[in-house]
């Protein structure tokens, strides 16, 4: 596309910094001089994509090495994307403009299942073929990863490989695998660890749902086990991170300090994908913050971890950069916490933190439901924690609950609103005088089974039984300073049954991208009813997916990724978690 057609689209757009070109850091190659050209794709806005971490490290290291280029590209809104089918034009990276389809290699990150039609529109925009099936050598290979990859099969007909687990290490080796004919690569990509080319496996259901097993053909590796980056220390760390043009979700520097979690929440799938954890040293930390704030000019920090305080230098690397970076009007953010009072004490020594919140997760209602959760967490906990955050000055506190839970109750439910009323009138007379600030925020989301936990056998609430979980407590928390916020029962109903969806689910997402289905984690644009078209139209049920109980003994239809965890000992926790074996 010429400069002055595209310049008109823009004119016609809302944001049209999204799609321009030249933000601080950004990297242009030599395309000619490149021997492997790839495309990095993530299916939602620029403003959520520019604050993906592990796009910007993958862009990072394809483009340190000599042979090779990564430019980016994000899902245009609605309009760019009318503007383009109305041109005719295709969509284009940032940094070339050049159509996807010259790229040699697409890489698609899969954040989250409500994205995954915004994956496939966005090859169409390209002129790709979606399906996989109907690419010829004259296409790019199309290679998925990303959080999605810990079940691959709902969306193994559109990608020709899909990387399981990290990808500092094995991106190279992809990109290395991927010249010549389509043939000829996909074979020596199968070869590569963790790389599942999903071509070379056949999946056969055994009933509704699920259950079924996928076994390899000619030889194909099984099981397909995740890769990950041992020495997270040692890994290539983009410190000059992109500068975006306009405001996105974290506009600011992000320092991962440690990957992995050791507390093996039984619901939790990233603490099974990302192990074992591991963390970045003390001086490394140190060096890459000042890199990145001498080369982004961002004002703050956040410190990158399913848990920043269990780093075991935490203390020691807080006051490191608040006594190098403070002077300079640098804050720190620590976005995750655990609830207690230590926490709150690492959050106090920020001097440049903004206390404008405190956040906790303590998931359930009840010491008995987070014992079966494996939350390790009490009340008494959470209230010293509080303590300590209004004695501090701090006057809000965000929490996030699940319902919907496996072994919930009523009284688990009613209890939310306990807690959180009890919480309330704690914090108004611990702050006294200044109890008209204080806010408490809710958030609740319905229980969602994930592949990979010892939960993943359990079936997720009917919609409507969780809509009324909701109802409950919009009945009872009603209080000024409590804000309370849901999630629809239909997208977490959505996001259940792609979760545990097996191969036959690709061709529902596929349907319900024809009919319209795009942009599914946007409140304004999801739309439930082609969804359940597309679930009808492809003879499937959405309920077999989401809401049914697994058999403990079946063969599930992501059995062959290995993350971790063995099989057994993932029906050991769900065993343990229903009061079956020993806690």
């Amino acid at each position: 596309m010429q400069i002055s057609q595209f310049e008109a689209l823009l004119a016609r757009v809302n944001k049209p910094a999204r799609y321009i070109d030249g933000e601080w850091n950004a990297v242009h190659k030599d395309w000619e001089a490149a021997r492997v050209r790839l495309a990095l794709l993530y299916p939602d806005v620029y403003e959520v994509g520019m604050s993906h971490l592990g796009l910007q490290i993958l862009y990072h290291v394809v483009n340190s090495h000599p042979d090779y280029l990564a430019e980016r590209c994000y899902a245009p809104w609605t309009d760019m994307e009318a503007e383009l089918r109305r041109a005719g034009a295709p969509l284009t990276s940032l940094e070339s403009r050049r159509p996807l389809s010259d790229f040699d290699v697409i890489g698609i990150t899969l954040p989250y299942e409500l994205t995954y039609t915004n994956a496939l529109n966005m090859l169409d925009l390209a002129g790709i073929p979606p399906r996989a099936a109907d690419r010829t050598d004259d296409h790019p290979l199309v290679i998925g990863g990303g959080p999605g990859a810990a079940n691959p099969e709902p969306m193994a007909d559109f990608f020709d490989a899909i990387l399981v687990g990290e990808g500092e290490e094995a991106l190279l080796e992809i990109l290395e695998a991927s010249h010549g004919g389509r043939a000829e690569a996909l074979a020596r990509l199968a070869a590569i660890p963790g790389v599942y080319v999903p071509s070379r496996y056949q999946y056969s259901p055994a009933g509704a749902g699920p259950v079924g097993a996928v076994t390899p053909v000619n030889g194909a590796q099984c099981p397909i086990t995740r890769r990950y980056v041992a020495d997270l220390d040692a890994a290539p760390f983009p410190t000059r991170q992109l500068v975006p043009y306009l405001d996105t979700v974290h506009s600011r520097v992000t320092l991962e300090i440690m990957r992995g979690c050791a507390r093996g929440c039984r619901f939790c799938q990233a603490g099974a994908f990302y192990r074992p954890r591991r963390e970045r040293k003390l001086d490394t930390l140190l060096r890459q913050a000042e890199e990145a704030v001498a080369a982004t000019g961002f004002d703050e920090i956040s410190l990158l971890a399913f848990t920043s305080v269990d780093h075991s230098q935490i203390e020691e690397l807080v006051t490191g950069l608040t006594r190098r970076l403070g002077a300079r009007g640098v804050g720190v953010a620590l976005p995750s916490l655990r609830a207690d009072a230590f926490s709150v004490a690492i959050a106090n020594q920020i001097r440049q933190v903004r206390k404008s919140g405190l956040t906790f997760a303590p998931e359930a209602g009840t010491d008995r439901l987070r014992a079966v959760l494996r939350k390790q967490m009490s009340e008494e906990e959470l209230f010293a924690a509080a303590d300590a955050a209004f004695s501090s000055g701090w006057f809000r506190l965000k929490l996030y609950f699940m319902i919907g839970l496996p072994t919930e109750t009523e009284e688990d439910v009613e209890a939310i609103a306990d807690l959180v009323q009890r919480l309330l009138a704690f914090g108004r007379g611990a702050l006294g005088p200044r109890r008209g600030r204080l806010q408490i925020s809710v958030s609740v989301a319905g229980f969602v089974p994930k592949p990979h936990t010892p939960f993943q056998w359990m079936g997720q609430d009917e919609t409507e039984a969780l809509a009324e979980k909701q109802r409950l407590l919009q009945q009872t928390l009603r209080a000024r300073a409590v804000k309370l916020s849901w999630t629809d029962p239909a997208v977490s109903a959505l996001e259940a049954a792609i979760s545990r969806g097996d191969r036959r689910l690709g061709a529902v997402i596929h349907r319900a991208w024809q009919l319209g289905a795009k942009f599914d984690s946007w409140g304004e644009h999801f739309q439930f009813a082609l969804w359940e078209q597309a679930f009808s139209e492809c003879g499937l049920r959405l309920s077999d997916y989401a809401n049914q109980d697994l058999p403990l003994d079946a063969a599930l239809a992501w059995d062959h990724i290995a993350c971790g965890l063995g099989k057994s000992a993932l029906r050991a926790e769900a065993e343990r978690a229903l009061g079956r074996g020993e806690a």
